[in-house]
């Protein structure tokens, strides 16, 4: 892969550019799945290409292959700075990198067990495990379970000397039990919905989830839920558990401060941004005690958007977005730092694979842990607690919101009382944060990870982190969303 970037550097190089990055990448996947005791399916897939970015003209010009020989590198090579000079045409200003310095770095995340050593049929038989005792409970209507593999290397190389090879694994797992009566579905996933969990990890995630120790219960939630009292309406102090918190986290906050979204050069999927230039440093985000960065190093966890350097060749670095309720910073690019006053990008660019190009992309935009111990977070007289996302809806400001779980409970006086089915809650994205009044220790705060948030057109698919611990918020209006 090194001797591919840096051929197809050499060829856009010598035709006479400002710039020039390439971005060689060989990527592996695996996805297995069960339902109701048998198989549902077992894919894998594997992909190599290059991506070949130009900045000639003062235009950017980008051309992707799959033909890694010397002719189609070259005819990758062409294309690019022939994009870039059509560009002319259009051009309403240059475009000027921030400076960036030159690295050679080799970097693997950490991981115990690569997961495409385990076989497919030790994969399946702990999901068929946990498919099997979710369905011991005859309520269930329908068991599901999957795990997703992927492993990623890419080696960038770059005009400014930077030659830095990265390979990524992660993993993810969970299981859903739905349960169908009288006209109605409910529905009880774990760890999270949508897949369950992922991070930056091994096999080892797997073990660590402990998928069959909580199948029982799941099952258990999933048809009691059918009596269960049918959420309230009105306002009320709100409690949200980390994962829905996260993906609140994710549309309130990480992409709003998209700074291309800002900037209005991307709209696609979640639309612009209410966080316009003029409230940078200004703009009350949300109360005293909250505090959000956007961290892609190790330590600041294993999540998918942990890296050591992003597709422009930036390293990975720890930014504040929300310092004490005060909006302080976006994420950039080399290209969009300049238009915030900073002199470097805050390393924020990536892609969803080599016939891509980088965009900004969250990396592990993360709520930072408060200092109330759990009692403390549940101690109001009366309140609504909240788990797992079941649905969302934001508008393309990112401003309006509401979003649906699967479960909640009627908190009174510090104790969870009843369980409550179909709740949901809605707000204003400033309103909410500053609304917050309590959040959970580090003991309580979990790395999440979004698989599958989607940018651009053609759509990229690209996974985030987003860290929260459990949390409430005064007066929130809940209910409303499903009929009663």
């Amino acid at each position: 892969m090194r001797d591919l970037a840096l051929r197809a550097l050499d060829a856009v190089a010598r035709r006479g550019v400002t710039y020039a990055d390439v971005r060689a990448v060989d990527s592996r996947q695996r996805d297995i799945s069960t339902k109701n005791g048998k198989t549902g399916h077992v894919s894998s897939a594997e992909s190599a290409g290059l991506g070949i970015r130009v900045l000639a003209h003062g235009c950017w010009g980008f051309a992707a292959t799959d033909n890694l020989t010397a002719a189609g590198i070259e005819s990758a090579a062409a294309l690019a700075l022939s994009i870039a000079r059509a560009g002319t045409v259009a051009r309403t200003h240059e475009v000027t990198l921030a400076p960036e310095a030159q690295y050679q770095a080799v970097w693997t995340s950490p991981m115990q067990v690569d997961p495409f050593t385990v076989p497919v049929d030790r994969c399946l038989a702990v999901l068929l495990a946990v498919d099997k005792e979710l369905r011991h409970n005859p309520g269930v209507s329908l068991a599901e379970a999957a795990m997703q593999f992927e492993k990623q290397r890419q080696v960038f190389a770059s005009t400014l000397g930077s030659v830095i090879d990265q390979t990524r694994c992660q993993s993810g797992a969970g299981f859903s039990a739905l349960c169908y009566k009288d006209g109605e579905i409910q529905k009880r996933s774990f760890p999270n919905s949508f897949g369950g969990q992922f991070q930056l990890k091994g096999y080892e995630l797997v073990d660590e989830l402990r998928l069959l120790e909580n199948a029982p219960r799941i099952a258990e939630e999933a048809v009691a839920l059918h009596a269960a009292a049918q959420c309230p309406e009105g306002e009320f102090d709100l409690i949200l558990d980390s994962a829905q918190l996260g993906l609140q986290i994710h549309e309130s906050i990480g992409h709003p401060i998209e700074l291309d979204r800002v900037l209005g050069s991307e709209a696609n999927y979640a639309g612009m941004s209410f966080l316009m230039l003029d409230q940078l440093h200004n703009l009350r985000y949300g109360s005293e005690i909250v505090n959000v960065v956007c961290d892609a190093r190790q330590e600041h966890g294993p999540g998918l958007g942990t890296f050591a350097f992003d597709d422009e060749g930036v390293p990975a670095q720890g930014n504040d977005i929300i310092r004490h309720g005060q909006f302080v910073g976006y994420m950039t690019s080399r290209e969009t730092a300049a238009a915030v006053g900073a002199t470097r990008s805050n390393g924020c660019m990536r892609a969803d694979g080599w016939a891509r190009l980088p965009l900004i992309r969250m990396t592990n935009v993360s709520l930072q842990p408060g200092e109330q111990t759990l009692e403390e977070v549940f101690d109001v007289d009366h309140g609504i607690y909240m788990e797992t996302n079941r649905s969302w809806s934001i508008d393309d400001k990112r401003y309006n919101f509401q979003f649906g779980c699967e479960i909640g409970w009627e908190i009174r006086h510090g104790k969870r009382g009843r369980m409550l089915k179909n709740p949901s809650y809605s707000g204003i994205s400033t309103e909410f944060w500053n609304a917050c009044a309590a959040i959970a220790g580090r003991e309580h705060w979990t790395l999440w990870g979004v698989p599958n948030c989607g940018k651009g057109q053609p759509e990229q698919v690209m996974g985030t982190g987003h860290g929260a611990s459990p949390a409430r918020f005064r007066n929130i209006k809940v209910g409303g969303a499903y009929a009663g």
